[in-house]
This record gives C-alpha cells, sequence and structure tokens, in this order.
C-alpha cells in the first residue's frame, strides 16, 4: 500500500510500504476512506533530523473494516469507523476513567510496527476498544465533520470540559487554529455566554465567529490581555482555554484570567517549564488540562455532528490526494490552509 513517510524537516514523501495484516486475534485492517494532516504534525515538519528510518505519520483517519482479528467481537467486514488519535483497550482502570491515553494495553499510531493514519489502510490494534462504528455510509457528506472526532474536535472539547466550562461562563480562547475553533464550538455547546477568540488571522477567526465567538482579540502580549480585560470589565474570563503550546500563549492565559479561575492546556507544548510564580498562585488559579482522551468524548458528541448542530469538518479547510500530501502539509505550514483533508 501507500503511505507517508517523513524523512527529516520538510521532507515528506508517499512510498510503498506493506500492506496490513492481522498479526493478534485482537487486531483489525482498516481501508482508510479520509484522514487529516494534524497541527502537531507540523512540529516534526519543521524540526526533524534526517533519518533512514522516516516517520510513519497520521493519528486522525476513518475507513472501513476489512477484515477483523479472531476475538473481536464487535466489528465486522463493512463497518464504517472513526479512529481515535490513540489506539486502546477501552476496558483497563484508565479507559473505565476517560483516560484513554493512558491505557497500558495501548499505544501510538505510526510507531512500534503500528501503521499510520496517512496512508491507504491501517493495522489497527485493540480493535473493540479502539474503534467507534459510526452510522452513516462511506460516500456519506457528513464524513468530514465526523473525522474530527479522532482528535481536533475531542481536543478543543478536552480544554472546555477540564476547564469546567458551564452554563453562562466567560471563556477566553487562545490561537485560531483547528483546535482553537474546535474550542469555541465546544465552549458554546457548554454554553458559555461570552467567548472571546484570540487570534489574528482574519479568515480564522470569521470561522470563530460563526462557530459562537462573541468578541476576537487580535493583539498579542501586553495588549492582548489589555484588551480582554477591557472586554470584561477589568477582570479577566473565569475559564481560558489554551489551544497553541508555546510558553507565550501560557503567559497570555495567566494575564486573561479571572482570579480564582482556570486556564487549561491542550496545545502540544514546545516547552518544559511553566512561568506559574507567586503573583499567579496569590491568584488562586488552576492549571488543569493535557492531552486529549479523544475516545472518552467520542459518543458523547457524535450527536451534534449527526444532527448539524455543529460542523467541525468546516476547519479542514483544504482537500489533497494522499499522493499530494506534501502540499497539505506546506500549505498548512505556510499558514495557506487551515487544515488539510486527505483522500487517499
Amino acid at each position: 500500500m501507500r503511505a507517508t513517510l517523513m524523512y527529516a524537516a520538510d521532507d515528506v514523501r508517499v512510498e510503498d510500504v506493506a500492506d496490513p495484516r492481522i498479526q493478534q486475534p485482537t487486531d483489525a485492517v482498516v481501508r482508510i476512506v479520509l484522514s487529516c494532516v494534524c497541527g502537531s504534525d507540523l512540529w516534526p515538519y519543521k524540526s526533524l533530523e534526517p533519518t533512514d528510518n522516516p516517520r510513519h505519520m497520521g493519528h486522525e483517519f476513518l475507513g472501513v473494516v476489512e477484515e477483523t482479528g479472531a476475538d473481536v467481537r464487535g466489528l465486522q467486514r463493512g463497518d464504517v469507523v472513526v479512529a481515535p488519535f490513540v489506539w486502546a483497550d477501552n476496558t483497563c482502570a484508565y479507559c473505565r476513567e476517560g483516560l484513554q491515553t493512558s491505557c497500558p494495553h495501548g499505544g501510538q499510531w505510526g510507531v512500534n510496527g503500528v501503521d499510520g493514519g496517512q496512508g491507504q489502510a491501517a493495522r489497527v490494534p485493540q480493535a473493540d476498544g479502539t474503534l467507534v462504528k459510526l452510522p452513516v455510509a462511506e460516500n456519506s457528506e457528513p464524513l468530514p465533520d465526523l473525522l474530527t472526532l479522532s482528535d481536533v474536535l475531542c481536543t478543543g472539547y478536552h480544554a472546555a470540559r477540564t476547564a469546567g466550562v458551564g452554563r453562562g461562563d466567560t471563556v477566553t480562547v487562545i490561537g485560531d487554529g483547528a483546535v482553537g475553533l474546535s474550542a469555541v464550538i465546544s465552549a458554546r455547546l457548554l454554553g458559555a455566554e461570552q467567548i472571546i477568540l484570540m487570534g489574528r488571522h482574519q479568515t480564522r477567526t470569521d470561522l470563530g465567529r460563526e462557530f459562537g465567538a462573541t468578541d476576537v482579540v487580535a493583539e498579542r502580549g501586553d495588549e492582548g490581555v489589555a484588551r480582554v480585560r477591557e472586554l470584561t470589565g477589568g477582570e479577566g474570563t473565569r475559564k481560558v482555554l489554551e489551544c497553541v503550546g508555546l510558553k507565550e500563549a501560557v503567559v497570555t492565559g495567566f494575564g486573561v484570567v479571572r482570579d480564582g479561575g482556570t486556564v487549561s492546556r491542550v496545545g502540544a507544548p514546545q516547552f518544559t517549564d511553566v512561568p506559574f510564580g507567586f503573583a499567579d498562585f496569590l491568584r488562586n488559579i488552576t492549571l488543569t488540562g493535557g492531552v486529549a482522551p479523544a475516545r472518552a468524548y467520542i459518543e458523547e458528541l457524535m450527536p451534534y455532528v449527526l444532527d448539524g448542530s455543529i460542523r467541525p469538518g468546516r476547519v479542514l479547510g483544504r482537500t489533497v490526494s494522499l499522493e499530494d500530501i506534501a502540499d497539505g502539509y506546506r500549505a498548512m505550514n505556510d499558514r495557506e490552509a487551515l487544515k488539510a483533508l486527505v483522500r487517499p
């Protein structure tokens, strides 16, 4: 089959790799119908050192079950399924707590002999626990919206849930990327009254307004903090959803949060030291967030996608073929596209 490999920064290739096959009785083989490029894929795209052992790329995909192992009970050939961005058994203590990302029997796509999601097919370990059946046909119109359940929508929702967003809340979303826009959708879904989106790319922030943002702040740094506080009567917002992953974004989050409020960070962190000092401690700020256990949210969010209440697939602004996926990476890196949809 054909699959996406990354050999170095700015070196993405589509090459022939071994066809997936059942290796364990809990496996399934999925023919991929849709996948996409994640914002987190851009970090190695910018920085990966040259290697003779390329990365198998991709962790967001949906497709059709082609084959199942002997112990797979909940799936059959022909089922349309979505895969969360990590695989897990969905039965262990962590999974039962909604922490499938900590499953001791799970893992990541594209490593340790597991296929990546940016290819024509993938072997799915722990298939019963990992894959979620979709009540649609493989050519259905809402497939791009349903694809966001694999990662980006659930990551935005995780930010809102861990922050405790509720009805009537004031919320600041930092970042106008696909995760930030998904956080806007999620904050609106959970009943937030005021949603301030901090971003400076107008096409993205315009989409954010359509998703439910009540205000947009294009300024950064101290100016951005001052503008958010102006919009909130000097207090700041009770909840802050940090969807970037840079230290400056966390600093901004501490600047715009109300005393006693919560900052939830879900942007993949590109730093190690959190600048949380004594002054922040005195304000009783809660810092939370982390990697999103997408599997825990898929069935909760799916009905809103299916009935059209939310259209998160609109963040997938450019479609490329698998053979042209390198152009999707380039377009996202050059900010010509928000998120690239891949059709194998």
